[in-house]
């Protein structure tokens, strides 16, 4: 059985009822103080103890992806950190015969099948689950990717389509994007309503280096993690899917993590990303237990580099285009109408910046208040990313 399957979880907590029964039973009979009278008793307060906590880890890895395989659990970075120094350097090509994008069966897209639209792919689309191998950051991790009916119909079999990257919040899978923002369901519905372009969507993690939360930036001696999002993940994608060229037809967005990550790749990389959407974002990277320390190894200078509002003062304005999603009764509201006050002074000396808000008056920091906020994102985004200008070629 798969370390994130249900089936493993029922498995255990049958285990850990039949235990319990079992001590019912047999603790008379095992209550005397003989040796092996004893060793029954301790073995079957073990077997119940075990099964529970068993029950109990299974369910929160399952709901926050620190591990989704054995092979991740029982090799720890062997998942995350696939290519090696006896596979390939960063920055080398991959062998003869590897692919970039190979389809993978972790993920857990299999257990929500209900909750996608049920339909032929030229009806409904399809959701990839699939491996991205990294050349530049030497990273690898599962994504989903999200493709719209007309990728199937013959009428644009010669198209390529615009790319919107997702990315979830930490620590959680990038199930999550599918199962609890409803991010294919939605796109699905947006374009059948002509509100959305056809639009392909790479929804992936933020942990790709589980757990650390490594608040996608390249951590010093550590996973580069701004090099995955913002090279090796666009080149494998273009290497496997009818996707565009062109760096205009690219934009990102994300929730909690997510979308502080989406805001810090575009101001930081407008070249790969020119718009993004952050909802709920931070502006900072934060130094916590979660980050494992200081993911820039002491380097106050690269510190301030990722402190967006800083960037905003004191390094030239990126050509990119934002959208800040919050509520009212955020948090972290105060740091947003300040970071929103920084970026409008800027876009007023500079157009090739600009920075949008969209504020709902209620709502948490959870999925029905990103839910709500998520038709306004992917609408804004698809009337900023730029139709593709290249097609396939003829064969």
């Amino acid at each position: 059985m798969e370390l994130t399957s249900s089936s493993l979880v029922y498995a255990l907590a049958a285990t850990a009822v039949a235990g319990l029964l079992a001590t019912l039973w047999l603790w008379p009979r095992l209550a005397r103080q003989r040796p092996l009278a004893v060793l029954g008793r301790l073995g079957l307060l073990t077997v119940v103890q075990v099964s529970v906590l068993g029950v109990l880890a299974l369910a929160v890895n399952n709901s926050y992806s620190f591990y989704t395989s054995w092979n991740d659990l029982l090799s720890p970075g062997g998942a995350a950190l696939a290519l090696t120094s006896s596979e390939h350097a960063p920055g080398a090509a991959p062998e003869d015969g590897q692919k970039l994008v190979e389809p993978s069966t972790e993920g857990g897209l299999e257990t929500v099948k209900d909750v996608l639209p049920a339909g032929k792919p030229e009806e409904v689309g399809r959701v990839d689950s699939v491996k991205v191998t990294g050349t530049e950051s030497g990273l690898s991790d599962q994504v989903f990717v999200y493709l719209p009916p007309e990728y199937f119909i013959a009428k644009y079999a010669r198209e390529r389509f615009p790319v919107m990257m997702a990315i979830g919040g930490y620590p959680g899978p990038s199930l999550h994007l599918v199962e609890g923002l409803r991010v294919p369901q939605t796109a699905s519905e947006l374009e059948r309503a002509g509100r959305m372009s056809p639009t392909v969507i790479v929804m992936a993690r933020p942990t790709v280096a589980p757990p650390r939360n490594t608040e996608c930036v390249d951590v010093a001696g550590g996973p580069k993690t701004e090099t995955w999002f913002t090279k090796d993940v666009p080149a494998a994608l273009r290497s496997a899917y009818r996707v565009s060229h062109s760096t205009g037809s690219w934009g990102v967005f994300g929730y909690s993590t997510g979308g502080s990550c989406a805001l810090r790749l575009a101001m930081r990389n407008p070249d790969a990303f020119p718009y993004a959407a952050g909802l709920h974002a931070d502006y900072q990277v934060p130094n916590d237990r979660w980050t494992d320390g200081d993911l820039f190894g002491g380097d106050a200078g690269a510190a301030s580099q990722s402190d967006l509002a800083w960037r905003l003062k004191n390094l030239p304005a990126p050509h990119t285009s934002l959208l800040v999603v919050s509520t009212k009764t955020e948090d972290n509201y105060p740091a947003t109408q300040q970071f929103l006050a920084a970026a409008q002074q800027v876009a007023g000396e500079h157009p090739e910046f600009s920075a949008e808000s969209l504020f709902l008056d209620d709502g948490g920091h959870s999925f029905e208040t990103w839910r709500r906020e998520l038709p306004a994102a992917l609408e804004w985004m698809s009337d900023h990313l730029a139709p593709p200008p290249d097609r396939e070629p003829r064969p």
